[in-house]
């Protein structure tokens, strides 16, 4: 019982971010938006790291099963590099291919102060040419911070 006071309590002042990429997880533009993000202010945001399954481009044939290695070793590397920038990653998934269905998959049941979403820049994303963060900005009711990486 005294675990449940302390995570309602804790809920109360503080909020979550989901923060999105895969290839660009480590990039500068997007740890600093996370950092600036989850400690702007007066309240502190937990971060779930969101990394979505998508196949990456060096990997000439890839199956699911390595697409999933390559996204959790990502997801690593990525929660160790926002906690070194005093960043609380409280959780870090692993999910569908396509980045609009892992954000709206780890929207079910949560709720979320924001989603910020770091991709490449236009023409050499993927996600970009998928409309994911133009659908995602039309479809859900909390706002969707896009971060371009260099």
């Amino acid at each position: 019982m005294h675990r449940r006071r302390d995570g309602a309590h804790r809920r109360l002042f503080m909020s979550r971010l989901l923060a999105v990429a895969h290839q660009t997880s480590e990039s500068p533009e997007f740890v600093e938006a996370v950092a600036r993000t989850a400690m702007a202010g007066r309240e502190v945001h937990d971060v779930v790291l969101l990394i979505p399954a998508t196949p990456v481009r060096h990997i000439a044939t890839w199956t699911e099963g390595e697409a999933e290695v390559v996204a959790k070793e990502r997801a690593e590397r990525a929660a160790e590099r926002l906690r070194g920038e005093g960043v609380s990653v409280v959780d870090v998934l692993i999910g569908d291919a396509h980045p609009y269905e892992a954000v709206i998959d780890a929207l079910v049941g949560n709720e979320f102060a924001a989603v910020i979403i770091a991709t490449f820049p236009p023409g050499v994303s993927r996600w970009l040419g998928m409309n994911a963060i133009q659908r995602l900005q039309r479809t859900i009711n909390v706002p969707v911070v896009h971060v371009v990486a260099k």
